[in-house]
């Protein structure tokens, strides 16, 4: 009777576990929600799993979620490089009502230049970025992407706007996110939080950028006016 009840006891507890499986899945590929707790034998510092949860927000003709990529860094003959990290947007385009296609995504990384202008705009202001991911290579000018807010008026919001053209595939595709003033309060609060980490500044225990020019020059830093456009290559 014991091994019984033991048994109908161990066959719900999975039955919970396969569902509670489903929905982590579920969260983690649509809504960019990290339902996994953290791995203890790993390394606190290490940026191999996911420990935050995407902002996002969900319009009538296109979805964008906002999620911060750390910089890199590696160490090469004694020489210390860095990839320095970003803010990503990424935005998805609406195919009906509350769905999206999220295979046709387009992303644009805002630079912490970029993020301290969005930090401070103005209710009235407006502010607009030109990326080209492959500048200063031979696909220079194949693909340019431009990313404008503008406000709504009567300090209610802003509306965000993304136009990519693509001469090689020969498209031209725009997204058209409205945010509320409510909203663009949580992107500032996100942007102002995150700026310290994507600049590395809170691994500066862990590894410090390159001082001298030389390396610096062999970072890129001298030909890339921007690196934070690597992340969308």
């Amino acid at each position: 009777m014991a091994l019984s009840s033991l048994s109908r006891f161990l066959v719900s507890r999975n039955l919970g576990r396969t569902a509670d499986v489903k929905v982590s899945l579920w969260l983690s590929s649509k809504c960019g929600i990290s339902t996994s707790g953290p791995d203890l034998a790993t390394d606190a510092r290490s940026t191999s799993f996911k420990r935050f949860a995407d902002y996002t927000i969900f319009k009538g003709k296109a979805a964008m979620a906002l999620s911060p990529i750390l910089p890199t860094f590696r160490e090469v003959n004694s020489s210390k490089y860095c990839k320095r990290g970003c803010v990503m947007m990424t935005f998805w385009p609406a195919i009906a009502t509350k769905k999206y296609d999220w295979n046709r995504k387009q992303v644009f990384a805002l630079s912490p230049t970029e993020a301290g202008n969005l930090i401070s705009l103005g209710p009235e202001e407006s502010c607009e970025f030109f990326h080209d991911p492959s500048k200063n290579s031979s696909l220079e000018g194949q693909v340019n992407k431009s990313l404008k807010l503008s406000p709504t008026g009567n300090d209610q919001g802003y509306f965000l706007n993304l136009m990519v053209t693509n001469k090689i595939k020969g498209t031209n595709e725009r997204f058209s996110v409205p945010v509320t003033k409510a909203e663009f309060a949580v992107i500032r609060t996100i942007l102002t939080y995150i700026l310290p980490h994507i600049l590395g500044w809170s691994q500066s225990a862990i590894s410090q950028l390159p001082q001298t020019a030389s390396n610096l020059h062999k970072q890129g830093f001298g030909t890339r006016p921007d690196p934070a456009l690597e992340w969308e290559m």
